[in-house]
């Protein structure tokens, strides 16, 4: 029973507290959303618009960000051990320093949509 928004129009929706192991957002369109302390461990948020979301304190562990926009977020105190950043763009985003040292060592690519080079967005 995987929750599946991929595709969907979701900006500005509240995600606080809510639990979505390998939940499909794949493509959707997030901009705005609040995901505060939810889990969403091996989550698909490739192609998402993630920008300016509110993503503090959520478990990302495993989660796929292949291609996503993730510029302006708020990640403080959250996971992405294991997730998949390729070609995502993380252009001005608040992460924990561990976070972005570990995700620096596995980022390639430049984002598709905003032709932001991963590394560079991460300050690798």
């Amino acid at each position: 029973n995987l929750a599946d928004f991929h595709g969907q129009d979701l900006s500005n929706t509240s995600f606080a507290g809510a639990a979505g192991r390998q939940a499909n957002f794949a493509g959707a369109q997030l901009h705005g959303a609040i995901l505060t302390q939810a889990a969403f461990p091996e989550a698909d948020f490739s192609g998402a618009d993630l920008s300016g979301v509110l993503m503090d304190k959520v478990d990302f562990s495993g989660a796929d960000f292949t291609g996503a926009n993730l510029s302006g977020v708020i990640a403080s105190g959250s996971s992405f051990a294991g997730a998949t950043v390729t070609n995502a763009d993380f252009s001005d985003a608040l992460i924990d320093r561990n976070d972005q040292r570990a995700l620096c060592r596995d980022a390639e690519g430049t984002n598709p949509t905003t032709g932001v080079d991963t590394r560079a967005s991460l300050g690798c």
